[in-house]
């Protein structure tokens, strides 16, 4: 059997496909491949091909790491593929799609809570020096 990435997956040309996650790793440590599949995908059909992975867990310096195949995203895209919204939103991060509605909130409630945190600390030093 080929792997996923080398693109030979069987499928239906006139049904309709979907770009999204498919999960691997372990309980504690996910880890993501970028894959096109049936939209109506039954429990056991392989993927048709792997455009990518993500891995959500922040390394040593930070950093989520990332890596897309942009020629064949964009094949599949333009070959009417549909974009699942946790995909969609890591497009819009990435570049290929604008940024996503829910990007802008969750950065804005982050920020939010850090100034908030920040002014408790902020009175818990006044209360140390007084």
């Amino acid at each position: 059997m080929l792997s996923p990435a080398s693109g030979t997956g069987t499928f239906y040309r006139r049904s309709a496909k979907i770009i999204r996650f498919a999960r691997y790793g372990c309980a504690n440590r996910p880890f993501f491949h970028i894959v096109v599949t049936e939209r109506k995908r039954t429990q056991h059909m392989p993927v048709i091909e792997q455009l990518g992975t993500f891995d959500p867990l922040e390394n040593e310096h930070k950093e989520k790491l990332v890596a897309l195949n942009l020629e064949r995203i964009l094949y599949w895209i333009g070959c009417g593929a549909h974009v699942s919204r946790p995909v969609s939103e890591l497009f819009g991060l990435a570049g290929l799609f604008p940024i996503h509605p829910r990007t802008y909130i969750a950065a804005w409630r982050n920020r939010k809570q850090m100034e908030e945190k920040g002014k408790e600390e902020s009175k818990e030093t006044e209360e140390i020096k007084s």
